[in-house]
């Protein structure tokens, strides 16, 4: 984890996919109202997890207790994107982080939580 401000080309670049889209610039201007916590998760079903966690994009329809239900009103104004598969996240992660600040370790719960 860790917290920065990112540039617009960063901010762009994240979103590229997204860049045809008529509120791809309005997305990344509200992207730089605050410093970025750009996190890597990981764990069985880690994606399936991490979304239900963070909520649907349109926060209406988020479930009591996930983070855009409780925190966000609008779509235009959510606080937690995420990975939506294993895929972009591995394009995500080498975007916000170098190989270098990546750390491989085993938890010592590891063996009480995975068979």
């Amino acid at each position: 984890m860790k917290f920065l401000p990112a540039s617009e080309d960063h901010r762009k670049q994240h979103y590229f996919e997204l860049k045809d889209c008529p509120f791809f610039l309005g997305l990344v201007k509200y992207m730089n109202s605050g410093p970025v916590v750009a996190m890597v998760w990981e764990g069985l079903n880690v994606v399936k997890t991490g979304r239900v966690m963070m909520g649907e994009t349109n926060p209406a329809e988020s479930k009591p207790g996930a983070i855009s239900g409780d925190f966000c009103i609008q779509v235009g104004r959510n606080i937690v994107p995420g990975s939506d598969s294993a895929e972009s996240a591995e394009k995500e992660i080498g975007l916000w982080f170098k190989p270098e600040e990546l750390i491989d370790y085993k938890s010592c719960a590891h063996n009480w939580v995975y068979e």
